[in-house]
This record gives C-alpha cells, structure tokens and sequence, in this order.
C-alpha cells in the first residue's frame, strides 16, 4: 500500500495563490475549466462525499494508473497524470501519452503542478489520496472511488459518470466481454482445465496473486481456473518466501518483474531446486509478461490486453 509522505504538504500555501489568482476552480462544487459554458451541473456521489461537476470535463488530471486506463479507455487524455515511481513513466501499453503534462508520483502528487493545469476534474481514490481530498477539491471538482485493483469495473462506472461518459463506458465493457467470448471460443475445452498462476518480482519481495485482485478478477472473467492456494477471496500471499514456491506452481505460470532486475528476487526464486522441480517450468509453461499491462494498468484497456497475452500464450494465435 502507497501512502502520502507529510512533505506532500509542502507546496499548499502556494497552490492557494493560484487559487486566489484564478488559476483553479472552487470546491468541490464547480468546474474549474473548460466544462462549463452553462452547461448542466451532475452532482457525483462518491466515496468521499458528493461533488458537483458541469458539463462533460475536458480538462481531467488523474492520480492513479487505473484512472489514467479509465480516461483513455473511454477516450480522454488527460492534461495531467502521476507516474508510480519518479522515472517509470507511464504504463507503456497505453498509446497517445506523450503530451499528459506529469504532475509527480502517486505516493507524492504536486499540488501545484496540478494547479496550473486548471483540471475541471480530479479522478483518484480514497486509498491513495483520501488524506489531500481537501485541497484537491480546492483547485477542481474531485471525484473519488473508494480503492483500486479488484474494483476496476465499478470504478469505470465512477470514472464515467463524473467524466459525463456513461455510454461510452457501456460500449468499452460490451468490447471486453466480446474479447472474453473469442478468447473462450479460441481455448475450446482447454478453457476450464487450465490452471493459472501469477507471480510477482518486486525489489526485496515475491507476491503470488489470488482472485481478489485486478489480474485475479479478469482471468476469472476469461473462465481460467486458478491454483488451490491462488483460487482464494485474497489479495495475494505477500513477502513469499522460497518455501512457498509450490504455491507458485499451475499448469501455466505467469511472471512479472517491477523495478530493477538486480533489486527484484527473481533470480533469488528462480534459482531455487523448489521452482526448478515445478511441472510448468520443467516443461517450458512459464510466461513472462508485462508489469505495466498486468499489475499497473488496473483498468478496461489493460484488462483487454491481458486477454490478449492469455490468448497468445495458452493458443499460440
């Protein structure tokens, strides 16, 4: 879990004089660019309250990837966005990102930055920023879901609705749940015999990820079977240790990496007897896909594209 460091605060004082000098909008209630015109005002129920917002925004910042994905998913670019971590850019599987203006880093938004964008709406999630609600709401109408991950689904809703994209978001979610029937019609009785399991190598822990997660919610979607120890209502088993490699084990194992190579445990487990006796690495059934598309994207585009990788890996079309 990321939380905000008390230097985020630092910076506030000057986002007020932007405010007062016109740069931003009012609180929560009105937009603060260029959704307004007379249009009508929607008031959004949301996790931290109610907010109004006029018109169908086009100014949108966004604090996680998941709200990046939601945007753009639904044909919005955002003006603003946060990286994960300083330097990692955003996800590379979304197109179209070169011109979002960064506005610093989920553990650490820049208030300021994000100020003189003049959003008329901020999307991000009481988990990640529910502390900075306050003066978000200051600088622009912003509409929070309650988390991220496993919820992406009600979360697009969320997004939609603030963003006056209701029926596209429909549209988005009919396309996946088209994608879903063609890759089941692609895995043919295979489909509900393949057991999936997904491992993640981070710098310092090993992460084997169960159904309540977003990865775990779209291989469910997709009708894959996962591991006993996988197939849980949980978010992953955390800080794995080498004596729970046969956990990691299934008839196809999925593997990303975040953060450098040399700081993650990859070669730490892959290089243990316990991992090298698994049947799916013994037999050349270990996948190596992308972090970005399967742990950060959290999102509709993502979520398609994991189809696709399942579909390229488990069929070869």
């Amino acid at each position: 879990m990321i939380w905000i460091k008390k230097r985020l605060f630092v910076g506030v004082l000057a986002v007020s004089a932007l405010l007062l000098a016109g740069c931003g909008g009012a609180g929560g209630g009105s937009a603060g660019g260029s959704g307004g015109g007379g249009s009508e005002v929607r008031t959004v129920e949301h996790a931290m309250g109610e907010t109004e917002v006029e018109g169908t925004p086009g100014r949108v910042v966004v604090l996680d990837t998941g709200e990046l994905d939601s945007a753009m998913s639904l044909g919005v670019t955002p003006v603003g966005a946060v990286e994960a971590v300083e330097g990692l850019g955003l996800p590379s599987y979304l197109e179209g990102t070169g011109e979002i203006e960064n506005v610093g880093t989920i553990e650490e938004p820049n208030l300021e930055k994000i100020a003189t964008l003049e959003p008329d709406l901020i999307l991000s999630s009481k988990l990640r920023h529910g502390s900075i609600y306050g003066q978000l709401s200051q600088i622009a109408p912003t509409v929070f879901t309650k988390t991220t991950g496993v919820t992406w689904k009600a979360n697009l809703e969320k997004h939609a609705e603030a963003m006056n994209r209701t029926g596209e978001a429909e549209k988005v979610m009919d396309g996946y749940e088209k994608r879903l029937g063609d890759f089941g019609n692609a895995m043919g009785d295979r489909l509900g015999e393949t057991e999936v399991s997904v491992v993640r190598f981070l710098p310092g822990e090993t992460r084997i990820y169960q159904k309540a997660s977003f990865v775990g919610t779209v291989l469910e979607d997709a009708g894959l079977p996962r591991p006993p120890s996988q197939d849980v209502d949980e978010f992953a088993i955390l800080n794995a240790s080498e004596e729970a490699i046969p956990d990691m084990g299934g008839d196809e194992i999925f593997v990303t990496a975040y953060g450098p190579e040399e700081e993650t445990t990859r070669e730490r487990i892959t290089s243990d007897p316990l991992w090298q006796k698994l049947d799916a690495v013994r037999e050349g059934r270990v996948h190596e896909v992308s972090d970005d598309l399967w742990m950060l994207g959290i999102g509709p585009t993502a979520a398609e594209g994991v189809v696709d990788d399942l579909e390229r890996r488990l069929t070869g079309k």
